[in-house]
């Protein structure tokens, strides 16, 4: 299994709602995700990112695959992107 986590930081906390659905639509549109998961933050210490995105894969072969895909790149990142301060990712396989 290959497990993906993503932290971002909003330019807008408000619209922690908005980025969270935007990235739990991904769920049964790219085959590849084998699991999806997506918190908001609900410490907002000074360390706190505003949300965390864990997905999961069968092998790292299919998490890029995900990361080209048309729904992921066009329908999420293309929203997403201009709502972002920052972001930051771990990668591994269990």
């Amino acid at each position: 299994m290959f497990t993906h986590i993503v932290f971002f930081k909003l330019k807008n906390k408000e619209l922690a709602s908005e980025a969270r659905d935007l990235l739990l639509s991904m769920e049964g549109k790219i085959p590849q995700l084998k699991g999806l998961e997506v918190g908001v933050d609900v410490l907002h210490t000074e360390r706190s990112y505003d949300l965390a995105l864990v997905t999961r894969f069968d092998s790292l072969e299919d998490m890029d695959t995900y990361q080209i895909h048309e729904y992921h790149v066009n329908e999420v990142l293309k929203y997403l992107k201009p709502m972002l301060e920052s972001s930051k990712a771990v990668d591994f396989i269990s």
